[in-house]
């Protein structure tokens, strides 16, 4: 029980309650089929994806390298988060964003309470009341309960479900209470590829659901493996998800992140790739680095 208590008192920590030429050219086929969606990979979780005209910044976790303790009761504990650097500046993170997705607000994945990077005033869609209540009193005056049929500038975003653990982890309450809720997103536009940031889950039927509804051309798994002391099992994704995923939509693309960052993830970059080579599924499978951009 002892452990357990240290380990809501570290959740509790993350859940985002720090501080708070001569002639013109005729068309041609490359100008008619070029990307509608570029996914740039930032650090952890945080993503900036650009849909259909529009550049949305997925949990935004901007602090320096090692400004946060690790988080007791998790692997690694010793470690300070964030473990590396931002691959630019906060201000180029932030350039041209049209809005903010906070998946849940677990430190990691938010803590834009903790500077003044993100404008106060930008739309910020957030899963659940709780959470808006909890992002209003940083400061936050546009934020925005993400549902089943949302739409943003064209954009039409669906919430999606899942379970930030196991089923053993969430019978006992204060941890369950602790890791607390997380959601996913769906994205969808007219000529635009679906994309399904599933967030911080692990594999459960909300999962299989979603993907069955809505067939995502781009699978974005948070794929770090992350554990805590004394359970089986992982918090999110790790490298079997990818696998599976792999298998169950053959004809999207999974790009793998949440690695290399904060301490408790136990699946780096480069023992996932090591696993996509040994079962020979690196043809649908990106790992970006950080600063990374991709295409569809």
């Amino acid at each position: 029980m002892q452990r357990v208590k240290t380990l809501v008192i570290a959740l509790t920590l993350a859940l985002g309650t720090v501080g708070v030429g001569a002639h013109a050219a005729a068309p041609d086929a490359a100008a008619t089929t070029a990307p509608t969606v570029q996914i740039q990979q930032i650090r952890n979780a945080t993503a900036r994806i650009s849909y259909a005209g529009k550049t949305f910044l997925i949990d935004p976790f901007l602090a320096k390298k090692g400004a946060y303790p690790g988080f007791p009761g998790t692997f690694n504990s010793q470690l300070r988060n964030p473990m590396v650097e931002l691959p630019m500046s906060a201000k180029d993170v932030m350039k041209g964003v049209d809005a903010v997705m906070v998946t849940h607000t677990h430190l990691d994945h938010w803590d834009g309470g903790a500077h003044q990077f993100i404008p106060k005033a930008i739309p910020l869609f957030v899963q659940h009341e709780a959470d808006a209540t909890l992002v209003r009193g940083q400061g936050f005056t546009n934020v925005r309960i993400l549902g089943e049929n949302t739409v943003f500038e064209g954009v039409q975003l669906t919430k999606a479900g899942g379970q930030h653990g196991t089923d053993a982890m969430f019978a006992t309450k204060p941890l369950a209470e602790a890791l607390g809720e997380s959601m996913g997103i769906v994205f969808r536009a007219p000529g635009a590829k679906t994309v399904y940031v599933v967030g911080d889950t692990v594999w459960r039927s909300e999962v299989d659901q979603t993907l069955e509804k809505f067939k995502p051309d781009v699978i974005i798994l948070n794929a770090g493996d992350a554990r805590v002391v004394g359970y089986t099992g992982s918090i999110i994704m790790g490298k079997d998800d990818v696998l599976h995923a792999y298998q169950a939509m053959p004809n999207a693309t999974i790009i793998a992140t949440h690695m290399d960052a904060i301490n408790h993830t136990t699946l780096s970059r480069k023992e996932l790739k090591d696993h996509l080579k040994q079962h020979g599924i690196g043809n649908r499978v990106r790992v970006p680095a950080d600063g990374e951009t991709l295409a569809f």
